[in-house]
């Protein structure tokens, strides 16, 4: 699904300020309805399959927010929160939303981590917080030459890995696209 409906080749500038000739548009994916079912449970095993005894799954909005809601809505357990790219200015001047419970187990999610900055934003924003971290995923990894180390560095010692690479979604949207 990822291949089809989120995978694009041309000439795109990334948020990073870097270029790209591919993108990919992880909500055209985990906004569809059954992407967002398969997107939900695949988190769910993989953090099973992981051993990471989460409260709560959360990730900087807005690539994290339909991952955050899919696993908690799968699970039926899981609490979600979502990490503002910096504190609102009115209002409870929060940056942390929804679950707030400090010391409580969580799991930091993003759907593609290119240099791995907005994963790394929630991880610091999270621990500021008091919660405690016990992994970190993100659906595609880019596999930029600093990303993935940034993010295994903050996230330590969380691990941290990657559902997909673009290395795969790229070549399943070649093998679909012949």
């Amino acid at each position: 699904m990822l291949a089809h409906k989120s995978f694009r080749l041309g000439e795109f500038k990334l948020s990073s300020g870097g270029t790209s000739d591919y993108y990919i548009d992880c909500r055209a994916t985990t906004l569809d309805a059954r992407g967002a079912q398969l997107v939900g449970q695949v988190f769910l095993d993989e953090m099973r399959g992981q051993g990471w005894h989460a409260d709560a799954i959360g990730g900087l909005t807005m690539g994290a927010d339909p991952i955050v809601v899919a696993a908690a809505v799968t699970s039926g357990t899981l609490h979600g929160f979502l990490v503002r790219k910096a504190e609102k200015q009115h209002g409870t001047a929060q940056r942390i939303e929804g679950f707030r419970e400090k010391g409580a187990r969580v799991v930091i999610v993003d759907d593609v981590c290119t240099t791995g900055s907005s994963t790394v934003q929630a991880i610091e924003a999270a621990r500021d917080f008091g919660f405690e971290v016990v992994g970190v995923m993100c659906l595609v990894e880019r596999q930029d030459a600093h990303g993935r180390p940034s993010v295994e560095k903050a996230a330590a010692p969380a691990n941290f890995i990657s559902i997909f690479t673009a290395t795969d979604v790229r070549k399943q949207h070649l093998e679909i696209s012949e």
